[in-house]
């Protein structure tokens, strides 16, 4: 989803037409996000119980240029990564991850259903009653991160073109998994962190691309999707797991480049 070649009132001897047949993009860029309220099941050898409308928010990384544009710091922030190819003018194939974070607001009171049963304070059983979410009985994080791999089938299409800087939408749909590294801790067990494929996502997504000096360009993206995991890790116990699913919204903002691959069919003008 990068550049194309439609023209819109252009003068052709200073505006040249561009082939993106066979050609490749990249871009890098960072994320913000918006979730849906979700309910999410917790279950183990000693419990099982759900809770209802839990919030959670994303968290950037505060801004500082070494954070956001240090080598060795880049995966820090909530980040966006993809490379792509263009199978023609305007259709482009793509794979990618979108490095999310989910938090689960603290101390908010959810209503619960259920039964625990493992020698803590919070055993009895539930029948919908509201339950503060103290850091005692749970701390829910997908914040290294909520990890969205897919793949993306896009369109690309060229409205303005003037000079060297061209004007582009994008817009296209992708499927793909979910391998979290969730941030757990539940009630008297030790805090659980590792990567774990727990589910799936589908999503949707447009965008503004501005291609500068045929090569290079900014982005802008605004994606929303659906996510399903029915295999989230919370101990290091295999019999214990949660599930989840919501929606989420994402502003994107990226820097890319395009280059082309040498083949017959892949002359620029």
């Amino acid at each position: 989803m990068l550049f194309a070649t439609a023209s819109i009132g252009q003068n052709t001897s200073e505006n040249q037409k561009i082939n993106r047949k066979g050609s490749m993009y990249f871009y890098w860029g960072w994320n913000w996000e918006k979730y849906s309220k979700s309910d999410i099941n917790f279950s183990g050898s000693n419990y099982n119980f759900t809770l209802y409308n839990m919030i959670a928010n994303d968290r950037p990384s505060k801004f500082d240029f070494d954070t956001y544009f240090n080598p060795t710091r880049l995966t820090i922030p909530q980040y966006n990564f993809r490379l792509g190819y263009f199978l023609n003018e305007h259709y482009n194939f793509s794979i990618g991850i979108d490095h999310m974070k989910y938090v689960m607001l603290p101390l908010q009171s959810v209503g619960i259903k259920g039964n625990i049963n493992n020698g803590t304070s919070f055993d009895g059983k539930y029948s919908g009653e509201n339950i503060q979410l103290t850091e005692n009985f749970l701390k829910f994080e997908h914040t290294d991160g909520l990890n969205y791999a897919n793949v993306e089938f896009r369109r690309f299409d060229e409205v303005y073109n003037y000079k060297n800087i061209k004007f582009n939408i994008t817009d296209g749909i992708g499927i793909g998994m979910l391998i979290p590294r969730t941030n757990t801790t539940l009630m008297n067990n030790p805090r659980y962190d590792q990567f774990h494929l727990a589910g799936f996502g589908i999503g949707a997504v447009v965008g503004v691309n501005i291609e500068l000096y045929k090569y290079f360009f900014i982005q802008s993206e605004f994606k929303t999707g659906f996510i399903n995991m029915p295999d989230i890790r919370t101990t290091s116990s295999t019999s214990d797991k949660a599930s989840q699913h919501f929606f989420f919204y994402q502003i994107n903002a990226l820097f890319g480049a395009r280059f082309n691959i040498p083949c017959p069919d892949n002359k620029e003008n």
